[in-house]
């Protein structure tokens, strides 16, 4: 929002922030820009939607006031992507959006050309504008103590604002209270590998500030470092620190995770690489390109090898199964001569005793049950035949009728009441 009010009043420019060591641009879109960058130092570049629009076509409606969403692509020049130490982010397509990072000393002396196309998601219209990057060198560069502060209760872009980047260096100042101090580098937590959090409760991704001082880290930051204090960080409870109650109105900071780093101690590991020598190939002579006139090749060859082979092989194989099958079968006479006969006498009587069996189930005669006898009526004196007739199958009777197998049941009359 100060970017915004400073813009608005003093058109296209480039300050320093409120806070030593940040170097802060708002871009314009009428040309050409040429920004200055420090190495070690965060750098912020906010691309402002309102200037953008005047590259679009208004509303048909000349009352109409335009909110049209745009978003922004940035690459550097002739490359797909921007450079490695510089990140993009726009959280919605009514919001600006930010360039920032912090370049290294390789960078220095160098200008990156960053094209910047701005996409009109209502018209489909799009602008495009080069930023230029002048990376320099600073004295102090690298402070020799940095501190990263991991704050759980806020957003990248939220961080990345003047007001609330001058808050937390004043805490940092009163703890640590250096000469020099400047932010180092502001990455978001879903670039450490973080994840999304939930939409509920108002949770925020998190961000990892990096602070650079150049007297050593006070004691209230080594507080963290206390065997007690490591003790509860292990069993993930928050450890006891004098001097959080100075950031904790504002900003919820996870002592657990905070990095003291003293580049005076860092030993430097130095990658011994190969010579990649002068990249031409060595001499292999004049190249003899085959000849256009191809000669011709005989494929007789190659179709025994391929086909008459394995055919053949299969063929007498086919022969030797068919010989076995259809020209080796032992008849039943063969089978009964190499038969024991005392097992086929055994075979013979189990058959024959099977036969004589099935022969008395179908003849045999048993006792009708009581209830299928003839029933006297007590009224009319009559005889009720039996449920079953005589000839009635019972070898076929099921152990349990239903009203469906009583078909030959006859009715009994019942007793009508007397008058």
């Amino acid at each position: 929002s100060q970017v915004k009010r400073l813009w608005r009043r003093n058109g296209p420019l480039a300050f320093s922030g409120p806070v030593e060591g940040l170097v802060c641009v708002s871009g314009g879109s009428h040309s050409d820009r040429n920004v200055y960058a420090s190495a070690g130092v965060l750098f912020v570049h906010v691309l402002v939607r309102e200037h953008f629009k005047e590259e679009f076509p208004p509303y048909p409606k000349s009352g109409d006031t335009s909110d049209d969403p745009i978003t922004f692509n940035t690459n550097l020049k002739g490359y797909p992507d921007r450079p490695g130490w510089l990140r993009y982010i726009q959280r919605t397509p009514h919001s600006d959006g930010v360039l920032y990072g912090s370049p290294t000393a390789e960078h220095v002396g160098k200008a990156m050309v960053i094209e910047i196309t701005a996409y009109n998601r209502r018209t489909f219209e799009t602008a495009r504008h080069n930023l230029v990057i002048n990376i320099k060198a600073t004295e102090e560069f690298p402070l020799p103590y940095q501190a990263e502060f991991y704050i759980k209760n806020m957003n990248v872009e939220e961080m990345l604002a003047s007001e609330v980047l001058g808050d937390f260096f004043g805490a940092v100042k009163n703890v640590w209270q250096p000469e020099k101090l400047n932010t180092v580098n502001i990455t978001s937590a879903l670039d450490r590998g973080g994840r999304v959090p939930l939409p509920i409760n108002n949770l925020k991704e998190g961000v990892y500030v990096m602070i650079g001082a150049d007297v050593p880290f006070s004691s209230c930051l080594r507080e963290v470092e206390n065997p007690h204090n490591q003790l509860r960080c292990s069993q993930e409870m928050e450890p006891v620190i004098s001097c959080d109650k100075k950031f904790r109105a504002q900003f919820h900071v996870d002592w657990c995770k905070i990095t003291l780093v003293d580049i005076n101690k860092v030993v430097p590991v130095y990658i011994s690489r190969p010579d990649p020598g002068a990249g031409i190939l060595p001499d292999f002579g004049e190249y003899n390109p085959p000849p256009e006139s191809l000669t011709s090749r005989d494929y007789f060859y190659d179709f025994l090898v391929t086909l008459a082979v394995p055919s053949a092989v299969a063929l007498v194989l086919f022969l030797i199964l068919g010989y076995t099958m259809c020209c080796r079968r032992e008849g039943v006479g063969k089978r009964n001569m190499q038969t024991p006969a005392i097992q086929l006498v055994h075979h013979s009587s189990i058959q024959k005793s099977s036969k004589e069996l099935r022969s008395m189930s179908k003849n045999r005669e048993i006792s009708w049950p009581l209830s299928t006898l003839p029933v006297f009526n007590p009224v009319s004196g009559e005889v009720v035949p039996p449920i079953h007739p005589d000839n009635y199958e019972t070898t076929s009777m099921p152990l349990m009728q239903t009203q469906a197998n009583l078909q030959n049941q006859i009715t009994i009359p019942q007793q009508r009441p007397s008058g």
